[in-house]
């Protein structure tokens, strides 16, 4: 699962990228070399008028520039009201309707439409999902109370003094950002718009977590909070490294004490109150979205929005069933391989429950764990090449997702770097409780958030030099996660998998995404409870039960999200499965994956007319090598 850090209800076409703005001239040449000057295209055009649109449109998000390393505004904080929700609306409407006016589309080549298209379809989304602003869970599992200190901790970068006094201004406006979301909670509330109860559960546990310690606490010899090790730590770099002197030192460490004792916790504390004092309003048993005001078209936008298809909630319905069905005849015959007597049924309660498929739960047990990981993505690294031409540039690390915001069972995430390297990507995992991780899942996931996964994609977009920079970040959910799903599959043709109990896994976490479109159309379109969710899930794969409830928790509260999974990987195969056999002999794997790769996360018709486009020249390139031959 790939996860971008940001504040609630920020708009998602928002994208960042850093670095020096290019040249903005208007003038209809560019230089090529001393003295001479080429006449530009109207894609060129387009790309230099698209760079400095996307420019403009990193002024929303002091955030999301940090995310990539841009310093630029580095003392604020997301605004997060409805108001400036609808100035970035405006904002892009005129954007749109300017780049309509001023460029000639039958004039622009392949990429520089793509690139128009692209620009257009980010509005299309964002008109789409207005009706709905106020719709999604704002302080619910993973909210903003948990994630903008794991922002502050993951992004805020200190290299000297100033970039300190931008750490406080930033910790002085989180009581704001907590005040504006908390009135669009209320407002939430007061229209019928309420999370599950659990969803309450889990924010007022991570806020404990957060406050917890010093200086939230008054005495002494309690744990430092993770805020408070994180801003200590960023100012003992500084002393270290001779960029601070003591005295200075300690002026910062009183000020920030000062700030998160005060009105920081204040803020947490009167969102405690209110969630507290709302939870109760909520329905005993969860709610998919059809419970919501208009929830039916509520989720008919979600769907088309992760898929980026026109498929109806039945439609996703049955391509899982159909999915499901497939894979677990594909599991029984694994299960044979590993020589196991019983029914698959029994096979999945043996692989769940079998203490010899689970570290132990000590610190040695978790080091362990992250060792095995790390030595499969070493041992596909070196198979990349086969498959790949263009390869990733950035580091990738994995680690335990911080404290405070790990949960038992949840999902696995990665977390992309700066596109200048400086910092690595991260694979995270929670591991608070070793029960929920199954030996045989280590090899799958980890390709999966990795390499040739998550790490690998995002990491090339963010490298592409040759498209519009708001293309380099650009994320479509139905991309992102169908090509994580789509490389667990391709690990096994690179050489993966050779433990049966690791293709076991392979097969699990893909059975796992065909339960989630059944699960997902379930609860928020069939009216399914929480239970029979639950049940569904277990009755259908090995996944252990923590997981799994964990799982479909999270179901409620993203609805739509999960289908994009396994909807992204079939679009993948098809594309491929399509041009070998268009291609027939002349098909070249690595020559596909970088051309789906080379255009970033564009929306699965976009990918699909792109293979379609390539596939055409290289029919048309055979066909007239082989006049030419005659």
């Amino acid at each position: 699962m790939f996860v971008r850090l940001s504040s609630a209800l920020f708009v998602t076409t928002l994208l960042v990228a850093c670095g020096d703005t290019p040249s903005s001239s208007s003038e209809g040449s560019l230089a090529s070399a001393p003295g001479q000057f080429v006449e530009q295209t109207e894609t060129d055009r387009l790309n230099v008028w698209l760079d400095e649109q996307y420019e403009q449109q990193l002024d929303f998000s002091p955030q999301t520039r940090s995310v990539l390393g841009d310093k630029t505004d580095y003392d604020q904080l997301n605004e997060v009201t409805l108001e400036a929700q609808q100035r970035r609306l405006d904002w892009q409407r005129q954007s749109v309707a300017t780049m309509r006016s001023e460029f000639e589309y039958q004039a622009l080549n392949e990429d520089g439409k793509l690139s128009f298209d692209m620009w257009k379809y980010a509005l299309e989304q964002t008109e789409a999902a207005y009706p709905y602003r106020n719709y999604g869970y704002i302080f619910g599992r993973g909210g903003p109370h948990a994630s903008l200190p794991s922002f502050m901790i993951s992004f805020h970068r200190v290299d000297d003094e100033s970039d300190l006094e931008a750490y406080l201004a930033r910790l002085e406006q989180i009581d704001l950002v907590f005040g504006d979301l908390l009135d669009l909670s209320k407002e939430q509330a007061a229209a019928g718009i309420r999370q599950p109860r659990f969803n309450y559960e889990f924010a007022l546990e991570e806020i404990s977590r957060v406050t917890t310690g010093v200086p939230f606490n008054s005495d002494d010899s309690s744990p430092n909070s993770p805020i408070w090790t994180d801003f200590k730590g960023k100012v003992d770099q500084l002393v270290n490294a001779a960029k601070l002197d003591e005295q200075a030192a300690q002026t910062y460490l009183m000020r920030a004490q000062h700030i998160l004792s005060g009105e920081v916790l204040a803020a947490y504390e009167e969102l405690r109150a209110w969630l507290e004092q709302d939870m109760v309003f909520a329905a005993d048993q969860a709610q998919g979205v059809w419970a919501l005001p208009d929830g039916e078209n509520y989720y008919n936008q979600r769907l088309a929005r992760m898929t980026t298809l026109d498929l109806s909630a039945d439609e996703i319905h049955r391509i899982g069933l159909r999915e499901v069905d497939r894979l677990l005849s594909e599991m029984e015959s694994v299960k044979e391989q590993t020589g196991f007597q019983g029914t698959l049924q029994e096979f999945f309660v043996f692989v769940r429950e079998d203490e010899q498929f689970y570290f132990p739960n000590t610190d040695e047990g978790r080091q362990e764990y992250l060792e095995v990981n790390n030595e499969y993505l070493n041992f596909i690294f070196d198979r990349l090449p086969e498959y790949f031409g263009r390869l990733p540039k950035a580091p990738l690390v994995v680690r335990r997702v911080e404290a405070f915001r790990e949960q038992p069972g949840a999902a696995q995430h990665y977390r992309q770097g700066a596109p200048d390297g400086s910092r690595p990507g991260v694979f995270y995992s929670h591991m608070s409780d070793m029960s929920t991780l199954a030996k045989w899942q280590i090899e799958d996931i980890a390709y999966h958030e990795g390499n040739p996964g998550h790490h690998m994609q995002i990491s090339i977009q963010q490298e592409l030099t040759e498209i519009p920079r708001f293309r380099t970040q650009y994320r479509t959910t139905a991309y992102t996660e169908g090509w994580g799903l789509y490389s667990e599959w391709l690990a096994k043709e690179m050489g993966g998998f050779q433990d049966p109990y690791s293709d076991f896994g392979r097969l699990a976490g893909e059975i796992w995404r065909a339960v989630r479109l059944v699960v997902d159309t379930g609860i928020h379109a069939k009216r399914w409870s929480e239970e029979q969710a639950v049940q569904y899930f277990l009755d259908n794969s090995p996944i252990p039960e923590g997981a799994v409830r964990s799982e479909v928790k999270r179901y409620f509260s993203n609805p739509g999200q999960a289908t994009a999974y396994k909807i992204g990987m079939l679009n993948f195969q098809q594309a491929r499965n399509r041009a070998e056999t268009a291609l027939g002999q002349s098909f070249d794997v690595r020559t596909f994956h970088d051309l789906v790769l080379g255009a970033g996360a564009v929306p699965m018709p976009m990918m699909h007319a792109r293979v379609e486009r390539w596939i055409e020249g290289q029919l048309a390139a055979s066909t007239a090598g082989s006049q030419a031959a005659l």
